[in-house]
Formats: C-alpha cells, sequence, structure tokens
C-alpha cells in the first residue's frame, strides 16, 4: 500500500511533542527549543490531526497527558531515540577523522570564560580546532539540535529536554549607576526600588533578571526602552534613565560605577552551563571538556 503525505510523521512535531509530555508546559517547551508558542501549538496540532487523536489536554491547572497520548506518547520517544542514533552513526561514520569541535557562545559569556576554553580543548586526549559562533540564544539552540553545533555555552536559564547539561562557571552580578557609591553592596529588596534599563531578551540576561525578581515575588520596575547592548546600558544609566543589572565581566571599566547584588547578605550569581547530545560523535571529549570547565570553575 502507497504511504501518502497525510500518513508520513513529522519529526519536527514529534520533538515538540516529547518536549511538552517532559516540561509540561507549552511555553517552557518553545522556549527549550527555540520557537514561538503559536509554531509549537501549531506542529502538534498537525501532529494530532495525522494520527486522529489529541495528546494533551491543557487546563488552568497546567498541561496533562490524555489518554490517547499516554500509549502514543511513549511509542514517540522510542522513534526520536533511534531517529537521533541513526543520525549519530551516520556522522560517526562519514567523519571518523573530525578534528573541529564547533561551540557556540552566548554574548553574556565572558572572554576569561572563552580563554578557559581554549585552552582546555588542547588539553583534551586528542587535541582540536575550536570554532566558535557567538549567536542569540535561539539560534544556538536550534544550530545544536540540527546539528550544526557540538555543544553551546549559555546561561542557565532556561532547560533543553534531552540534551546533557554541566553548570561551568558562575558570575556576581552587579549593578551599574549613574554615580559611585564607593561599590557598596545592593540588597536586592532595595534594588527593587530601581529602574531598571532592559536589553533585548536574546543573550539570557533579561531573562534571568526577569526570573530573579520573579522568584522572590518582586516586581520588576523595567524602563519603557530598551539598549541595545552592554555597552549602551553604561551610557543610558550615565544619562540618568535608569540602573542596569549585568555580570561583573561585562562591566567595560573597573571604574563604571557600579555596586556588587546581594540577597541576604549573599552575593546574586548568574550560572553559565554547557549543553551538548550525548549522541554526539564528539560526546566523550565534549564531557571532558565540561568537566574540565565545571572543575576549573
Amino acid at each position: 500500500m502507497a504511504i501518502t503525505d497525510r500518513d508520513r510523521l513529522n519529526p519536527e512535531g514529534l520533538r515538540y511533542a516529547q518536549a511538552v509530555a517532559e516540561t509540561k508546559s507549552f511555553s517552557a517547551a518553545a522556549r527549550a527549543y527555540g520557537v514561538t508558542q503559536p509554531a509549537l501549538s501549531n506542529g502538534i496540532a498537525k501532529l494530532e490531526e495525522r494520527l486522529g487523536g489529541k495528546l494533551f489536554d491543557r487546563s488552568p491547572r497546567g498541561v496533562t497527558q490524555t489518554a490517547f497520548g499516554a500509549r502514543i506518547l511513549p511509542l514517540i520517544e522510542r522513534a526520536l531515540v533511534a531517529l537521533d542514533a541513526v543520525a549519530a552513526e551516520a556522522r560517526r561514520l562519514t567523519e571518523p577523522g573530525e578534528q573541529k569541535i564547533r561551540m557556540g557562545l552566548s554574548p553574556l559569556i565572558g572572554s576569561h570564560l572563552v580563554a578557559r576554553v581554549f585552552s582546555m580543548v588542547q588539553g583534551l586526549p586528542e587535541p582540536r580546532d575550536l570554532v566558535l559562533r557567538e549567536a542569540n540564544m535561539q539560534d544556538l539552540r536550534a544550530c545544536l539540535l540540527a546539528g550544526q553545533l557540538d555543544i553551546i555555552l549559555i546561561p542557565a536559564v532556561a532547560a533543553m529536554p534531552r540534551f546533557e547539561h554541566r553548570v561551568i562557571d558562575v558570575e556576581p552580578i552587579v549593578v551599574v549607576t549613574r554615580e559611585s557609591e564607593g561599590n557598596t553592596p545592593l540588597e536586592l529588596e532595595e534594588a527593587g526600588e530601581e529602574q531598571f534599563i532592559l536589553v533585548p531578551d536574546t543573550c539570557g540576561l533579561t531573562t534571568f533578571t526577569m526570573q530573579l525578581f520573579q522568584a522572590h515575588e518582586m516586581p520588576l520596575r523595567a524602563y519603557p526602552g530598551e539598549a541595545a547592548g552592554y555597552q549602551v546600558l553604561e551610557d543610558w544609566t550615565k544619562l540618568g534613565l535608569g540602573s542596569a543589572m549585568v555580570p561583573r565581566s561585562k562591566l567595560t571599566s573597573p571604574d563604571v560605577p557600579h555596586r556588587p547584588l546581594m540577597d541576604a547578605g549573599r552575593p546574586v550569581e548568574i550560572s553559565f552551563e554547557a549543553v551538548w547530545s550525548t549522541d554526539s560523535p564528539l560526546a566523550a571529549d565534549l564531557l571532558r571538556l565540561a568537566d574540565s570547565l565545571a572543575v576549573a570553575r
């Protein structure tokens, strides 16, 4: 019997469904895969149409699997594992002499961490070339999913289902202010009274800032405009438009007026993680690299 287009299942839709099953949230799954929620919802709707039944029920209490979904989703998971194994084995067979590690970086990653990576790559059992690509987090996730990058270094602000994670660095957060106050610490509760200038939510900094305030059930007073980068944050702070929250390594100079951000006397820190696939032909070296970075921090 001939297989029609209607019988074919889109792997992208299968991956979307798997992500929702793991995160129990359409919005969290969309963030993990670097797509918009409407795009993810549309992909799952098309999958459900082809399968002939609903996989999920949505309610104010969250997302739950239907009885149909509870039977189908384990099959989807096994199918994706097999599909990824095919791709990984093909790469292993066709690229046995590959010497490059393709690494993606969020713009929030500091130069000190990049220098550490270069040193440790040379210390692998088989030294490899390191090819870097800096991009926003959505592009980095998409490239990792597509196999165009081997590993990405990003702020630990959003989960990526079915990928290996390792926290490799933590960095203190400082609040850039208009005038120098002797770098005296600023408690988070006091910072809640400030107006903060934000950057586009592409590097992970704005997500971190919003999550920090949400975790403490504090409203975030945001400047109605948006800065394009960290230098602009400092410039606008000098103009009195508000304060800015950045990792300490992103200060253009130690002389920039800033205050360490504290939470009940403890420094507020942002974590950075390495993310890679265990199906990668370079998985063993990527694990060694991530573990070395984690120890060195």
